[in-house]
């Protein structure tokens, strides 16, 4: 792409300080985006070992314990390990297999979901898992509204769960709910027990959480860590567990470290077992000393920018449009994950259903230039646009570990738009989030099912709508795609939604996320669920050498 000569002074910079790695970029590592490549290390059957303590290093503090509510990938990676899900999404197949549930039933038009639940599960607690637990946790996370933003859309249409008795449940829908048995899968549909339910979200998100799963939450630290400790009695692990009965691991921590060169050094001194941020300057250095990476492309939403239609500047349609013709998103790679790529669509290409839409999202600075002029925005002075004494500039609030975002702030600036970033805590980003105060919101969102597009975007009314825009053709695609189980339907649906959100400027897509970490030789048995979160129950710890 010519284009990229145009970046090439301003890439030089980060280039030098991401230790010039573009050979490295060159090969696809494909076998090392697989989850099995977390067993790579094993080169020969080991049998495991229970006990230990897993200490793993995290880049942000997790913010917020409770899984049913609003959260980051690392307190999405602490709820894995303490709650259970009715069922399990296999990462390989995709296929929905049993979990806590050992089988169920959907009726022919797709709105009456019975699920046969498993015998002697408890919490941790001791009190029973039945099906008046589902029941009152559904309606829970439907009742925390906003804070349950993943699982309130999941449950959207909800009209009752019936529990005829203990080991039987149905969850009824007003209309058909083609993404309800995947979501079953997910945590932010997992199960804590009553006293959690009656607890105030406040103190959810702190760590007050009984859950089914094989951890329980002995310490949570803000910005220093979190700590876990094994659940006695254990016995009811997903059928994609390697074993059954209690996790392998006494324990684990999760420690905060900010510092991306003291994870590095922690991790090849033997202090940590694992280092969960891994960044791309260390990717080489950690190779270097024979220490295995374990990667796994996130499906869902890729990185974006979503501008907020209820703000002046972004209603403008010739504004949104500039900023997707604006951006190279090919001159980006250097700077990425060699497990990260470009965007190439609104969804990831580990998502079902996702189409390739790379033509809508090519670089054409001139284009973007003159929609600009067209819609009255004159260079000013110091190059940033102007509008009846307006100029064209707004801010975009991120935690992320995200270097790419200052490219896109440089090649946003050669079309004369100014995109100041703010690098704060995540609990006042997604303050900031909730106020909708924000011109434009910047982040990914992870699910292994398309319908992760109409969690995000849906303009219909209790939506998330993270455009606050009026509804129109887009919405009508996605919640026609919500009801069939047609694949060919279901995939012109999507794909119908995806270019729309392109076309219309809903959304910005920047960069496709993969979930990288890094672990000592002495770890095995970790894996990704389908969603990319970390499966800690197999896990277990070698004696070190």
């Amino acid at each position: 792409m010519q284009q990229g000569h145009r970046y090439a002074s301003l890439f030089h910079s980060f280039r030098l300080r991401r230790l010039a790695l573009p050979l490295l970029f060159a090969g696809a590592l494909s076998a090392c985006d697989q989850p099995d490549a977390a067993s790579t290390a094993d080169a020969k059957p080991l049998t495991p070992v229970s006990g230990g303590k897993m200490t793993l290093a995290i880049d942000t503090d997790p913010n917020c314990l409770d899984p049913q509510q609003a959260g980051n990938n690392n307190s999405l990676n602490v709820g894995r390990q303490i709650t259970d899900s009715l069922t399990d999404q296999d990462p390989q197949s995709g296929k929905i297999v049993p979990w806590l549930a050992s089988a169920w039933k959907v009726s022919d038009d797709n709105r009456r979901f019975t699920f046969t639940l498993r015998d002697g599960v408890t919490f941790s607690d001791g009190t029973p898992f039945t099906s008046a637990s589902v029941k009152e946790n559904l309606q829970a996370i439907v009742a925390l509204g906003a804070r349950a933003s993943l699982g309130s859309t999941y449950l959207k249409g909800l009209t009752g769960v019936e529990t005829p008795d203990a080991q039987h449940v149905t969850v009824v829908f007003a209309q058909p709910n083609a993404q309800f048995l995947q979501a079953t899968s997910t945590m932010s549909l997992g199960f804590f027990a009553s006293k959690t339910v009656q607890a105030s979200a406040e103190a959810r998100c702190q760590g007050e959480l009984i859950g089914t799963g094989p951890f329980v939450v002995s310490a949570f630290v803000h910005n220093q860590k979190v700590d876990l400790t094994r659940r006695s009695g254990y016995q009811w692990p997903s059928s994609l567990a390697q074993h059954q009965g209690e996790s392998y691991l006494e324990a684990i921590e999760y420690r905060v470290i900010p510092e991306s060169g003291v994870r590095f050094g922690s991790l090849v001194s033997g202090q940590l077992d694992l280092n969960a941020g891994v960044t791309p300057q260390d990717e080489p250095l950690i190779l270097a000393k024979d220490l295995p990476i374990i990667a796994r492309a996130n499906p869902g939403v890729v990185y974006s920018l979503f501008p907020n239609q209820s703000k002046a500047l972004m209603a403008d349609k010739n504004v949104r449009q500039a900023l997707n013709l604006a951006i190279d998103r090919a001159a980006l790679q250097p700077i990425l994950s060699r497990y990260q790529s470009p965007a190439s669509s609104v969804l990831a290409k580990t998502t079902p259903l996702y189409e390739d839409l790379s033509g809508q999202l090519k670089a054409d600075l001139p284009a973007a230039k003159a929609l600009l002029e067209q819609g009255g925005w004159q260079a000013g002075a110091d190059g940033i646009r102007v509008k009846d004494g307006q100029r064209l500039s707004f801010s975009v609030s991120y935690w992320q570990s995200a270097p790419f975002i200052e490219l896109v702030q440089q090649q946003l600036k050669l079309a004369g738009i100014e995109m100041q970033l703010e690098k704060t805590p995540i609990a006042q980003v997604v303050a900031r989030q909730a106020s909708g105060s924000l011109v434009a919101e910047f982040y990914n969102l992870t699910r292994s099912d398309p319908d992760v597009l109409r969690t995000v975007f849906d303009a219909s009314p209790g939506g998330r709508n993270v455009n606050k825009r009026a509804a129109n053709a887009i919405d009508t695609a996605l919640y026609q795609s919500s009801q069939t189980l047609d694949t060919q339907q279901r995939q012109a649906l999507i794909s119908e939604a995806a270019r729309g959100l392109i076309a219309d400027g809903d959304a910005i897509p920047l960069v496709e996320l993969s979930t990288v970490v890094a672990t000592g030789s002495n770890v095995h048995g970790f894996r990704f669920d389908a969603s990319s979160r970390f499966q800690l129950y197999d896990a277990w710890l070698a004696p070190k050498s």
